[in-house]
């Protein structure tokens, strides 16, 4: 038997949060010079090789914090992370700001939120972004398109849903404000092991000056992350488009942005929510 070998761990396993990872796991060791599909498991007739390279792995793994190993993907995916929105609801923005990370930006997936931008429009029009997050392959933004304000989620490519003013804004001072409210439960459900709570639909209500111009209903939301190589944008759009058809970066604002404020409403699970999620997560662990 040649010495190059690996142990590897049943990643692909799915199912309820694996509670005792040092213990209970199924080891395989391949012999790479030979296997390299790694189809011919020699674990049973190598146990102290296996058992070897099992205590190297958890030393390791320690080490470097990465356990408890579980089947949680999108738990893990979407674990808070310090950066500088968090424990923040409320965000403002007084002049144009471009190409901020998403990790550093406020995240308005499977919530309620508010956008209220208050523009000038000079003699002759305006156009441009007013903010935008994502691009071509996931994510929003309200812009001016020809003078008409829109906004516009891009639901990963499959749909673009879109809320638009009827008209284009005369020269002066407009408050434009899209409010989105959220129908799920939130991230909260994930702590049950269940995505049930995210990438629910809602309503989204878009304003001119105080009126209702467009009201509209999306049926699902993006569920996890918005594009990670995209930034969160305000004035112009630094990556790419939200929307191919409607303009091409960077479609700089070219009216006066006083504030943009982005307020953020996280569902908050109830006695009854948790303990009907309990009690589902209870039944999945008999059934598996």
């Amino acid at each position: 038997m040649a010495s190059t070998k690996v142990v590897r761990l049943p990643w692909e396993v799915v199912g309820a949060v694996n509670p005792d990872p040092l213990n209970n796991v199924t080891w395989e060791l391949y012999d790479l010079t030979k296997d390299w599909t790694q189809s011919n498991d020699v674990a049973a007739q190598h146990p102290d090789k296996v058992k070897q390279m099992a205590g190297i792995f958890l030393n390791e793994a320690k080490k470097y914090q990465v356990l408890p190993l579980d089947a949680s993907a999108a738990t893990r995916l979407v674990a808070s992370r310090p950066n500088i929105t968090a424990g923040r609801t409320e965000f403002v923005y007084t002049k144009p700001m471009t190409g901020i990370p998403q990790g550093d930006s406020p995240s308005i997936l499977n919530a309620s939120y508010t956008i209220t931008a208050d523009i000038e429009v000079p003699q002759g029009g305006a156009e441009g972004v007013i903010l935008t997050s994502g691009g071509r392959f996931g994510g929003y933004g309200l812009y001016l398109l020809k003078g008409k304000p829109v906004f516009n989620w891009n639901l990963v490519g499959y749909k673009h849903v879109k809320w638009e003013g009827p008209e284009a804004l005369a020269p002066g001072k407009h408050t434009l404000e899209y409010d989105f409210k959220y129908e799920g439960m939130g991230f909260g459900t994930l702590a049950f092991n269940q995505m049930s709570g995210i990438g629910q639909g809602g309503t989204g209500v878009f304003k001119v000056d105080g009126k209702e111009v467009a009201t509209q209903k999306m049926a699902h939301t993006i569920p996890l992350i918005l594009q990670w190589d995209e930034t969160f944008d305000i004035g112009a759009d630094t990556g790419t488009p939200v929307d191919d058809q409607d303009y091409q970066v960077p479609f700089k604002f070219t009216g006066k942005l006083n504030k943009l404020t982005l307020k953020v409403e996280r569902p908050e699970l109830t006695p009854a929510d948790i303990k009907r999620l309990e009690e589902m997560e209870r039944a999945k662990s008999i059934s598996d």
